[in-house]
């Protein structure tokens, strides 16, 4: 799914600005590997990052109307828009170079068979691929990229 940026209240479309950003979820382990991933093929630093957990991820995640406990599901800031699930994924690989942004692919893949699969692997992300204890601590060159508000 996707919403426009221009939907959300002043405050949020202040904090994120005209950035793309990725939210995730800071205790899962198949996030955190998402969001390490992403840190360490996006060449162009087109992307910036906030924690599920932290304040701008918890408003973020409220004014979608999605659940602030469970984080069921990576945020994708893109071009003015939010995406969400695999389609979060697709805009998110889309970004990236050769071969990666031929993953962008998946956003046509129909919802019948999207929506259930990302739901899956959603909820049953934590007792496959592990949780954290605490969120990620970002070293220095890394908290540039986090937005404001973005880290716990």
């Amino acid at each position: 799914m996707r919403y426009p940026v221009s939907n959300l209240g002043h405050g949020l479309q202040t904090s994120i600005g005209d950035r793309d950003a990725i939210v995730f979820d800071g205790v899962c382990v198949l996030c955190a590997r998402f969001f390490q991933f992403m840190y360490t093929c996006d060449r162009r630093a087109q992307f910036h990052y906030a924690v599920g957990q932290s304040p701008l991820g918890q408003r973020l995640y409220g004014a979608l109307g999605l659940s602030q406990e469970d984080l069921e599901t990576v945020l994708v800031i893109r071009d003015g828009w939010i995406y969400t699930d695999l389609d979060a994924v697709a805009a998110a690989m889309g970004a990236l170079g050769w071969p990666w942004k031929t993953l962008a692919l998946l956003r046509w893949l129909p919802g019948f068979l999207k929506q259930p699969l990302y739901r899956l692997v959603a909820k049953n992300r934590y007792r496959v691929f592990g949780r954290r204890e605490a969120c990620l601590v970002p070293d220095d060159p890394l908290k540039a990229r986090f937005l404001p508000e973005g880290r716990v």
